[in-house]
């Protein structure tokens, strides 16, 4: 019998600190850390970003911005994923994904 991939858990994953729930719950599921993998990424990058234009001038703060806002759209894009049982490679974040060992 087919495992049966956990949906809701992978979707929690991208919202924000309920990560901690899929991880705690659903962690030995391969679709569901796949899911935490780029949803982790997405928030370290995030927190990268931010940090980073606080120390920077107006100007190359209006890019860290638009770049905060394409990581918004990689979170609803996965969200989609998530929810279609799809596991698909979000652009950029897919491959850093791949990097974190857990």
């Amino acid at each position: 019998m087919k495992k049966e991939k956990n949906i809701l858990m992978a979707v929690l994953a991208y919202c924000g600190p309920l990560i901690i729930i899929s991880y705690l719950a659903a962690k030995d599921d391969s679709f569901t850390k796949f899911h935490i993998k780029q949803a982790l990424t997405i928030i370290i990058v995030g927190f990268v970003l931010s940090f980073l234009s606080m120390f920077m001038f107006f100007s190359v703060g209006i890019f860290f911005g638009m770049a905060k806002m394409a990581l918004g759209i990689f979170m609803i894009i996965g969200i989609l994923n998530a929810a279609q049982g799809k596991e698909t490679e979000l652009p950029f974040i897919g491959q850093l994904a791949k990097s974190l060992n857990f």
